[in-house]
């Protein structure tokens, strides 16, 4: 008995081409989670890497420098390194003590050194969300993407038995065409789920760094800060 002939349509746009409007849609939603998975992963990548070697060379150019004044002047040429914002909260609050203090007095008391701490503890918090901005759309993306593939797929296997249910027929030709096209939501979503989640990790991990970066940071501005306490302005 002859085998009945598979449809010739096996190339992978042949197979998008001929699923249904559900499907369809699954694939395209699929798609555009990839596309803003990877634009994320590009942009967060490239601006790490800057932050990276910035706040490398402004850690160096912190205990190089003798005045804060220095130091403040020379942060304009650090764009993208939080440890430039966080160090001119301080030295922002620090200049209106300077001038609110009376002639004589001293202008940096004990007591300010906790509200030092709170604004340097602020603007570390500012920069770390804008670090991890859209970072958690590859972590939905990773989560969502292969279940999304799966629903697509289902539909589309739903759609190759109620064919089969109207042909009269179960045959290899009336059902695996159906069933590629259906598995192509699948493989959609695992290619934009590995992907969001390798970049969410990595991306996270250099985070991470970055953060502590930026607490010892905080940590050594407040030690030079409360040395300051108790002195003559």
């Amino acid at each position: 008995m002859d085998i009945p002939a598979i449809s010739s349509k096996t190339g992978l746009w042949e197979m998008v081409w001929g699923a249904g409007p559900m499907v369809k849609f699954v694939l395209l939603a699929l798609l555009v989670f990839s596309v803003f998975s990877w634009a994320i992963i590009a942009y967060k990548v490239l601006l790490l890497k800057k932050i990276e070697k910035e706040t490398s060379a402004f850690y160096d150019l912190f205990w190089e420098k003798r005045q804060f004044a220095q130091v403040h002047a020379a942060s304009k040429g650090f764009a993208n390194t939080p440890l430039a914002v966080i160090f001119n909260s301080a030295y922002n609050e620090l200049s209106s003590q300077m001038k609110s203090a009376e002639g004589g007095a001293a202008w940096l008391q004990r007591e300010d050194l906790d509200r030092f701490s709170r604004i340097i503890k602020k603007a570390a918090d500012i920069e770390t969300a804008r670090l991890e901005y859209a970072v958690g759309f590859l972590a939905t993306t990773g989560n969502t993407a292969p279940f999304i593939g799966l629903f697509g797929t289902v539909w589309g296997i739903m759609t190759s038995f109620r064919d089969i249910g109207a042909k009269g027929a179960a045959n290899l030709a009336v059902v695996a065409p159906g069933i590629s096209e259906a598995l192509v939501a699948t493989a959609m979503g695992l290619l934009a789920a590995i992907p969001a989640v390798m970049g969410y990790n990595h991306i996270l991990t250099r985070i991470g760094r970055i953060s502590t970066e930026m607490n010892n940071f905080s940590s050594d501005l407040l030690n030079v800060i409360e040395k300051q306490a108790g002195k003559k302005g």
